[in-house]
């Protein structure tokens, strides 16, 4: 039988499955369940800053101050709706959550901006997490604010979080960013453990009768492998990381894909959310059954074997890739 274990954030896991932040990790019962299906370990669902911000009196008081001239500021925070748990709920929940589980649990931070509500990432680490995954959710609409200062700002927060706790910490970022590459090497140095990628933004939609905007969440498909697959399979060996792979993996191919890319663990959340926690099972026998048929022995075996430095035509990852499926496509009226 294929050895399916493989190491990540410093944590030995008994495959590379793990389920991402998502309403899976709400209840104790469901988390039970994908261990027992074969999950390696889980990532809980994310304590948005906005949720501890509103629970500050202090902060209330002083967007409460003046608003009689400015309405608007009682309304610039986002409705969290369905996530806005308490803070202090949110540990607890963690904290049950470790004492029923056996494989590793990985908190989740969502924020952007540096400030007291950090002090939760020691609060999450003192709940018991094995690790924790600072999910980096913000899209720069502001036309002064210049990519420079926009990654400063991310490379600064880590340097905040990292200096909050002692247990390894992960960074989940979108792709778009001008300099990828060096975007994620500044990073690693301010002190991730590990990279996430990558986030998926979740775009609105407008309701034309309501003339509303409205918030429209569609799963993924493997369709999406793709962006993670390649800007993993360039950068493995060249930044000295752990890699995580999430936004489309859904089958024990896509698994594959992603750890021959050079990805430490794959995420999974729409697949599951989909189709439930048994699921796992499934794409773990799947994963030993490909493995046993093409003489792979273990996952390290395969590790970045189709990453840029291990392939024959690593331009194939690169441009040149872009031009042969351009040129590939031909219309047939």
């Amino acid at each position: 039988m294929p050895d399916l274990t493989t190491t990540y954030l410093g944590l030995k896991l008994k495959n590379p499955i793990v389920a991402s932040a998502s309403p899976l990790s709400e209840k104790v019962e469901t988390i039970q369940k994908l261990e027992a299906a074969g999950v390696a370990a889980v990532v809980m669902y994310s304590l948005f800053e906005e949720q501890i911000i509103h629970e500050s009196l202090e902060l209330d008081h002083y967007l409460s101050y003046g608003t009689e001239s400015f309405a608007e500021a009682l309304s610039y925070l986002p409705d969290i709706g369905r996530y806005s748990i308490g803070a202090d709920a949110y540990v607890e929940h963690l904290h049950r959550v470790k004492r029923a589980a056996g494989i590793p649990i990985i908190g989740s931070l969502n924020g952007v901006s540096a400030g007291g509500w950090l002090k939760y990432a020691q609060r999450i680490q003192d709940a018991g997490a094995d690790a924790l995954e600072l999910n980096i959710y913000y899209l720069p609409f502001d036309p002064e604010l210049t990519s420079v200062e926009l990654e400063n700002n991310y490379v600064e927060l880590i340097r905040s979080v990292k200096s909050k706790i002692t247990i390894p910490l992960a960074v989940k970022l979108g792709p778009f960013f001008t300099g990828m590459a060096n975007v994620m090497r500044r990073l690693v140095e301010a002190g991730a453990d590990g990279l996430v990628l990558f986030n998926r933004f979740y775009q609105p939609d407008f309701d034309l009768e309501e003339l509303e905007v409205v918030p429209n969440l569609v799963l993924s498909t493997s369709q999406e492998l793709r962006v993670p697959l390649r800007w993993i399979a360039l950068l493995y060996g060249q930044i000295k990381t752990d890699f995580a792979l999430t936004s489309g993996v859904h089958t024990a191919e896509d698994v594959l894909k992603a750890v021959m890319a050079g990805a430490n663990i794959t995420m999974l959340a729409s697949e599951l959310l989909a189709k439930g926690p048994g699921r796992v099972k499934e794409i773990l026998i799947d994963l030993e059954r490909w493995m046993e048929g093409h003489g792979y022995h273990s996952i390290k075996q395969m590790k970045g074997s189709m990453s840029a430095q291990a392939v024959r035509e690593p331009h194939k990852l690169r441009r040149s890739n872009y031009i042969k499926v351009l040129n590939s496509f031909r219309y047939l009226p």
